[in-house]
């Protein structure tokens, strides 16, 4: 039996070279333990975003930690677990993090009274979401052409599009922002 035929030996050696910054020994790290990173990142978040995410962060941290790899200790498989473990826990708090400070705005907002400058935020906040709604390249040219202040020309020059197209696009994309604050206002006045 070859010493190469010996798969902790060949895994220890990967581990070896990594600590040593080896970019290769990080590929094959990658190759052999990126599924079993992104199984375990998947089923303890659900996503298959989130999971992709986690891969990608623990082989960044894996390269950029490799001094901190004991080949003589332990598998480079269990380490990379280990930083996969570490890195869910991040997730899994910045989750929570979130969901908390969202209940905290929402509770403002529902015990806040209502003024003048709530409706103009809640009317941004109307329009950020119609732009989302509407999708590039039209939202796009109406951030440019009225957040930005931009020309028609300049919008037209930096996106490469036609002038008759960046005109067609704000015209177009005015007349549904007005239908839109139309139908909000109609049915919030019932």
């Amino acid at each position: 039996m070859h010493v190469h035929d010996d798969p902790d030996v060949e895994a220890a050696d990967l581990a070896v070279r990594l600590r040593a910054g080896d970019q290769e020994a990080l590929a094959e790290m990658y190759r052999r333990w990126s599924t079993l990173v992104h199984t375990i990142a998947l089923r303890s978040l659900g996503t298959r975003e989130d999971a992709e995410d986690v891969t990608q962060q623990v082989f960044v941290a894996a390269w950029r930690g490799r001094h901190t790899v004991q080949p003589d200790l332990g598998s480079p498989a269990a380490w990379l677990v280990g930083i996969t473990k570490h890195r869910v826990a991040d997730v899994r708090t910045e989750r929570y993090r979130s969901h908390r400070n969202m209940q905290a705005v929402a509770s403002e907002v529902a015990t806040s009274p209502v003024t003048v400058d709530d409706s103009n935020w809640a009317e941004r906040l109307l329009l950020v979401h119609e732009l989302e709604r509407m999708g590039d390249p039209r939202a796009t040219v109406l951030r440019m052409a009225f957040v930005e202040d931009r020309t028609h020309e300049d919008i037209a020059q930096t996106l490469d599009l036609p002038l008759g197209t960046v005109k067609s696009h704000v015209r177009r994309g005015l007349i549904a922002l007005r239908d839109r604050m139309k139908e909000v206002e109609r049915v919030s006045s019932h």
